[in-house]
């Protein structure tokens, strides 16, 4: 399968330096390149969970198995969108659909849901870090322009 770096795409690779990749691979984070993408696989998941309509579809599954029809109900599109939209949902492993008589029930499927929750539950506290430092280091930032100016820190309005 052909990938490209990310880091062709411009991402900085201070970023990803010692951080296992989207695929698991240690090293800098790949892309999937052209073509199918394995089914049920984590860029799947996420390439799904990127619409916004796939989400809102998947919101109204987690509240119980339903139609297509009652699935389209609060779209403006047409049913063929809204079974590609399901298509790319199923291919993703988000849900399963049965057959019973003319009636084609879906429902949502936890598995990928709950492998991309653990994957960035990994990542959580990494981030969490960086954006305390960050917070810390433009507190520094304000205090050092203050006496510079020397003005003095203004109160926070209510």
């Amino acid at each position: 399968m052909p990938v490209r770096r990310i880091a062709a795409l411009g991402a900085t690779p201070d970023l990803h330096h010692g951080l296992p990749g989207v695929d698991g691979t240690p090293g800098p984070a790949i892309v999937q390149g052209p073509g199918p993408r394995p089914r049920g696989s984590r860029a799947t998941t996420f390439a799904a969970l990127a619409d916004p309509t796939r989400r809102a579809i998947l919101a109204r599954l987690a509240a119980g198995e339903c139609s297509v029809t009652e699935l389209a109900e609060p779209f403006e599109m047409s049913m063929p969108a809204v079974s590609k939209h399901l298509r790319v949902l199923e291919r993703a492993g988000l849900i399963a659909r049965r057959r019973e008589a003319q009636w084609r029930p879906c429902r949502i499927e936890a598995g990928p849901l709950k492998d991309v929750a653990d994957w960035t539950e990994h990542y959580r506290h990494i981030w969490e870090d960086r954006l305390d430092r960050l917070g810390t280091y433009l507190q520094q930032l304000n205090s050092k322009e203050e006496e510079r100016h020397g003005r003095k820190p203004r109160r926070k309005q209510r």
